[in-house]
């Protein structure tokens, strides 16, 4: 079967290092200020001319509470009157941007995250996706992929009715972990009551599809009260699961500071916790779809991998790569054809850059040949775990194996340990190595050797 995953503690110790997640090739890590305003509008004329469909990535950065894990960008406060005037400037970027655009252009994915975009107002929420619909063509007979990303503790029965009308059709919720002890480490308390209440309400109001995440690694946990969490998680039949590695980087991120690393796991308990998550998964007949993502055999994600369609991008596993994917917020990011950009990540800057009329973009990357090839590979690989060369061969007008000659010996050592299968024809990840295919991936990457290894989580 193509989700069979074997376990093989050696070979994850030898290759389990620190890398991208690669949501993107190159990833963020490369992005300049040489890029700006000029190459956005630019990016956005080529796509107008293409009749490109879209995809459309709404930042909602403000929280009413800290978790101590989060490596997001937030804005924690209790006063919902900030979100007022960071409303006023976002509906300036979405009116700025999509004047750029075609208007026949069609919206087939919408994503709201943060943050938590609950901490919105009803009134705000309406607001917001008037002048989206008003400004782009969102789909009206609920075939989009519209997702929002929410918190229990903010949202309600009445929540997600507004959220359906508004058409939304996708929740994805954040649980991380159910015990107390946990909870408490991590600064937040959510009943398993809240999150099946949510669950309820988006079944009976008929989403299409419900997402959980889970985190392992996270202080108090043991390989016991995780598995209780995921037998409490499988009994809410999510229809997918994104079950990450906590990445413990204080020095990257305050909120981090606050947890007692005495009280963090050790390694070999995260690899029990990431075993028996998988044979607990697994049993209850989800699907391994990659990088620690699982889906039920019907999902969308796990019918795209069969067919081998399943792309990756900067919102992850989706269905909809061939989408222009455009980011709308504080820190938000585009992928535009072979333009990358990103807002600015300040809240003040942000805002003042669309107080002046002007796009908020940062800084970027414009992708070469190279990168275009080794971005097909590595997507390749983090899709279907398995890769073609003469598909590459022919897209590209290169010879596979001459021009990754040097990386050959790297590949061959992976053979040889069991990770891949390699010959003249294809590189397939054996069972044994799907879950470090990310391991396999930053073979390819050209800018690796230049990064700190600090910038990145374990593989697992």
């Amino acid at each position: 079967m193509l989700d069979a995953i074997r376990w093989d503690t050696d070979l994850i110790r030898r290759y389990d290092l620190a890398g991208p997640r690669y949501t993107s090739y190159p990833t963020a890590l490369q992005f300049d200020d040489h890029v700006g305003t000029f190459d956005l509008f630019h990016a956005l004329r080529d796509s107008r001319k293409a009749q490109r469909p879209l995809s459309l990535y709404v930042h909602v950065p403000f929280c009413a509470n800290i978790c101590y894990y989060c490596a997001c960008n937030k804005v924690i406060t209790k006063d919902r009157g900030r979100a007022l005037p960071y409303l006023q400037r976002l509906e300036q970027e979405i009116q700025l941007i999509a004047c750029h655009l075609d208007p026949a252009q069609t919206v087939e994915q919408l994503h709201f995250g943060g943050g938590t975009p609950t901490f919105l107002s009803h009134d705000e929420l309406r607001q917001l996706m008037a002048r989206l619909r008003k400004s782009f063509n969102l789909l009206e007979d609920d075939s989009g992929d519209y997702g929002i990303e929410i918190d229990p503790r903010e949202a309600d029965w009445s929540t997600m009715g507004l959220l359906r009308e508004l058409g939304f059709n996708r929740v994805s919720i954040g649980l991380q972990d159910l015990d107390p002890a946990v909870q408490r480490a991590v600064n937040r308390l959510q009943s398993l009551e809240q999150t099946r209440a949510v669950i309820d309400a988006a079944r009976t109001l008929q989403f299409r599809s419900i997402n959980i995440d889970l985190i392992y690694g996270l202080p108090r946990q043991t390989p016991d009260n995780f598995a209780r969490t995921v037998d409490e998680v499988i009994a809410l039949q999510p229809d997918r699961l994104s079950v990450f590695n906590y990445a413990h980087l204080p020095e990257r991120f305050m909120p981090q500071r606050r947890i007692n690393s005495d009280e963090l796991p050790t390694p070999a308990q995260k690899l029990e916790m990431l075993q028996g998550t998988i044979q607990q998964l697994t049993a209850a007949g989800y699907r391994y779809i990659g990088m620690d993502h699982f889906a039920l055999p019907d999902d969308e994600l796990a019918i795209a991998q069969e067919e081998s369609t399943l792309q990756r991008n900067f919102q992850g596993y989706t269905t909809h790569g061939h989408c222009d994917l455009i980011g709308l917020g504080v820190s938000a990011i585009s992928q535009i054809g072979d333009l990358y950009c990103q807002n600015s990540s300040d809240l003040t800057q942000y805002q003042n850059a669309l107080a002046s009329s002007q796009p908020a973009t940062h800084r970027g990357l414009l992708c070469n040949a190279d990168d275009r090839l080794r971005r097909a590979v590595i997507q390749q690989l983090t899709c279907h775990f398995s890769l073609e060369f003469a598909r590459i061969e022919h897209a590209f007008n290169i010879d596979f194996q001459g021009y990754f000659a040097e990386l050959w010996p790297q590949l061959q050592s992976m053979a040889a340990d069991g990770l891949i299968e390699l010959d003249n024809e294809k590189i397939s990840v054996l069972p044994a190595g799907r879950l470090l295919v990310r391991s396999v991936c930053m073979v390819f990457d050209a800018y690796l050797g230049a990064q700190n290894p600090q910038r990145f989580s374990r593989v697992i």
